[in-house]
């Protein structure tokens, strides 16, 4: 690979468009294209910074699952607000943190000089080299990555790493449960999942959580687990910590409600916003009911790229850093082919 293919270029202004809808910002280019139908204004980039605090909860403070004692570099494929990203560079001080995502977010000036914030599209063929990064995570990609991508988007995965690389996975399953079974399909919670789950297709798959070890076993990786856990939706559980983490969630689960509905129930399904509203207020009500035991499911999966080993050597023949990293800068995308 030619090193200019690595080089920086400014941000295309058409990834900064934005349009109003019902108060909320949405991309132009995300939903034009179909690959991203929730709002990316400052509301929205509050509630992602509220939820991965959500995540560190669920996981102890765990960034990294599988065993990586020393990265050197890591993808952070749809870097959102930029909290995990930005963790990871804080706690690995001499790893180069790159992170992708299809918006522009606003970033804080005083970013790790390790991470480097770039734009571009996760539907399009990775242009990474082969054998580059040390882990790759995916988290929340379900709602960006395209219905008939998955494969390719894991063979990408696989190609970048390095061997004895590994791939981490966190997705949530926006279809509501109950844990002692009360929740059916006449309840708001329930109306509302099956309205998102058919407003995002065909473009997106919302059964993706649910694949995503079979997918990873298939694309070629090894040693691949998944775990299945619950997010509460409020603090209904006995158990302290989940209902710690269920009564942190409520704010969040509040607002995605709201955040995730607005455009494909409006635009695919043709409800009013007021019926949305409605929806939504009611489907509030019953995740703060703690009789309903109401929860998503998330589904955690890794996998390791055959070779190497468990515990990636560091020498000093690998190639040199990315050259496309400039301490902390955002709003540069690598040079690669435009949709």
């Amino acid at each position: 690979m030619d090193e200019s293919d690595l080089q920086t270029i400014p941000v295309d202004n058409t990834y900064r468009e934005v349009f109003v809808l019902h108060n909320r910002e949405f991309q132009h280019y995300a939903v034009d294209n179909g690959v991203y139908f929730a709002p990316v204004d400052d509301d929205e980039v509050e509630r992602l910074q509220y939820m991965h605090g959500i995540f560190n909860m669920m996981f102890d403070n765990r960034l990294l699952f599988p065993p990586i004692p020393r990265p050197r570099r890591i993808l952070d494929c749809g870097y959102g607000s930029g909290s995990w990203a930005t963790e990871v560079a804080e706690q690995f001080p001499e790893c180069e943190v790159i992170g992708l995502d299809i918006y522009p977010y606003p970033m804080p000036l005083d970013l790790p000089t390790n991470l480097d914030l770039q734009v571009d599209d996760l539907n399009s063929p990775s242009t990474f080299p082969s054998n580059y990064f040390d882990l790759v995570h995916s988290r929340m990609m379900s709602g960006g990555i395209h219905a008939n991508r998955w494969m390719n988007y894991m063979a990408d995965i696989l190609r970048v790493l390095r061997p004895g690389g590994w791939c981490q996975m966190v997705e949530i399953y926006f279809n509501a449960q109950s844990d002692n079974g009360t929740l059916t399909a006449n309840h708001a919670l329930q109306v509302w999942s099956q309205n998102y789950m058919q407003s995002i297709q065909p473009y997106k798959d919302p059964r993706a959580p649910l694949r995503l070890q079979n997918w990873m076993t298939q694309a070629g990786f090894v040693e691949v687990e998944s775990r299945l856990l619950t997010l509460p939706l409020s603090g209904w559980s006995n158990d302290p910590r989940d209902s710690a983490i269920g009564a942190a969630n409520q704010a969040n689960v509040h607002r995605l409600l709201s955040s995730l509905a607005v455009f494909p129930f409006t635009q695919a399904l043709g409800m009013t916003l007021a019926d949305v509203q409605l929806l939504v207020a009611q489907a509030r009500v019953e995740a703060d009911n703690p009789g309903f035991k109401a929860y998503f499911p998330v589904y955690v999966c890794i996998g390791r790229k055959p070779g190497g080993s468990r515990q990636q050597r560091h020498s000093d023949s690998d190639k040199s850093r990315h050259s496309s990293s400039k301490g902390g800068r955002y709003g540069d995308s690598r040079k690669r082919a435009r949709h």
